[in-house]
């Protein structure tokens, strides 16, 4: 077994795909509109399906908007250079919530960027001990 996708209801399609492919870098791998069920599917990641995880945007016709609900939580990226990569978001027009800096209470260089949905992503450095 191996996880296929995260899937995540979006209100805009074209706005959520732009900032997952050129805000944080991923590329769109496919996108189809079903008519009969009236919604849209696209993916978005780093690689291949076949050799990665990706993330399934949902949007459903005539829907703009979607209650996040306290139950989600995030998706988290690794990252290189936390500091590099949020200065490049910002630069590209992402809103970072959570400036880089040390984990509380732990060591990790972590930080938060929020996608048009107000979905959190956290950007962890590969170095993470906790």
């Amino acid at each position: 077994m191996r996880l296929l996708h995260t899937m995540l209801r979006v209100g805009d399609m074209d706005k959520s795909i732009a900032f997952y492919t050129e805000v944080l870098g991923m590329t769109l791998l496919r996108r189809k509109d079903y008519p009969d069920g009236q919604f849209t599917l696209a993916f978005v990641g780093y690689g291949a399906e076949d050799e990665n995880s990706v993330i399934e945007l949902t949007y459903n016709w005539g829907v703009d908007k979607y209650e996040l609900g306290t139950g989600y939580g995030h998706i988290a990226l690794e990252v290189d250079d936390v500091y590099k990569a949020c200065e490049d978001i910002r630069s590209r027009g992402g809103k970072i919530t959570r400036e880089p800096g040390p984990m509380k209470h732990g060591t990790s260089i972590l930080a938060f960027v929020e996608d048009p949905d107000g979905y959190k992503i956290e950007l962890l450095s590969p170095q993470r001990k906790d």
